[in-house]
């Protein structure tokens, strides 16, 4: 066997320098606090005193209480509830301003706006807009808009499907422009050579070409719904009631204000786990051969 040239050597040790950064930082910010977390679901620690093992207490503790349940209950709807309303929307305003028109690029930057806000300022700001008697229904007096959206059960979780949208959907629309732009132009061409529309040649030609555009989409879309707290803790702090305590937010009542950081690790190591299962479930869904979706819709 002959031996390996210098110069594949060199370049392998140059990458293993690139990629040594970024796996530090992994490690550092990471997997330790992940093993940490997992270390202190199996205490029942208040934060301040000493740390004391208690074995599965605190696993047993979660798993019983039925708070978790309806948590995880209202964690999945918020998750599908997203993606069912910002994944069509982001589709189309990706398509839209794919396009080569100048004007279109204006608008590509006024609907990237909302994404420049923290959750915080967001979460802020819409709720002195809901305020039923100092909010824009009170202002215009408009009485459809001066209803108590965040005290009502029903109205405050569409409220926060609401902002969540307006605040991620310029993230995804500019997954989709990128995606859009690399469809080849042919194909669309071709498309109208044979008389296709532009209704066709969307559902024909563009959200085949983007089906893997649409799976990163949806990976990013439904694992960052498992970490929906800030947006939703400054909006309701969960309420009213629990009606829109999630399992992020359960996480932190607990561990933050009820001083059970057991029970909140319990509920962290369960985050991670649902994270990993859904990513590895939409990717699965995907199939391997990434390169095929460039023969969709030939």
């Amino acid at each position: 066997m002959s031996p390996t040239p210098p110069s594949s050597s060199r370049a392998s040790t140059g990458f293993h320098l690139l990629v040594l950064p970024a796996l530090v930082m992994f490690l550092a910010f990471a997997f330790i606090p992940m093993i940490g977390v997992l270390v202190l679901s199996f205490t029942s620690w208040d934060g301040i005193s000493a740390i004391s093992f208690t074995g599965l207490t605190s696993w047993l503790g979660v798993l019983s209480d039925p708070g978790l349940y309806h948590s995880l209950v209202l964690t999945f709807a918020v998750m599908i509830c997203s993606w069912l309303v910002q994944t069509p929307i982001s589709l189309l305003l990706g398509t839209f301003v794919a396009g080569r028109q100048r004007y279109r690029a204006v608008l590509a930057v006024l609907y990237f706006l909302p994404l420049l806000m923290s959750s915080a300022a967001v979460a802020i700001a819409f709720k002195s807009l809901l305020d039923p008697y100092f909010g824009i229904g009170a202002g215009l007096h408009l009485e459809i808009l001066s209803q108590d959206w965040l005290g009502d059960p029903r109205l405050a979780f569409g409220v926060v499907i609401f902002v969540i949208a307006w605040q991620f959907v310029p993230f995804h629309t500019l997954i989709y422009q990128g995606g859009v732009r690399q469809i080849p132009g042919q194909l669309y061409e071709a498309a109208q050579i044979d008389g296709a529309g532009r209704i066709r040649q969307f559902f024909s030609i563009t959200v085949p070409q983007l089906k893997y555009t649409i799976i990163t989409s949806s990976t990013l879309m439904l694992v960052g719904s498992l970490t929906y707290f800030d947006l939703i803790f400054v909006l309701t702090q969960g309420g009213p009631g629990n009606a829109t305590r999630i399992l992020a937010l359960d996480m932190y009542i607990r561990g933050f204000q009820a001083n059970q950081m057991g029970a909140a690790s319990v509920i962290g190591v369960f985050l991670v786990a649902l994270g990993l299962v859904l990513t590895l479930g939409i990717q699965r869904l995907g199939g391997r051969d990434r390169a095929a979706s460039q023969m969709e819709g030939m």
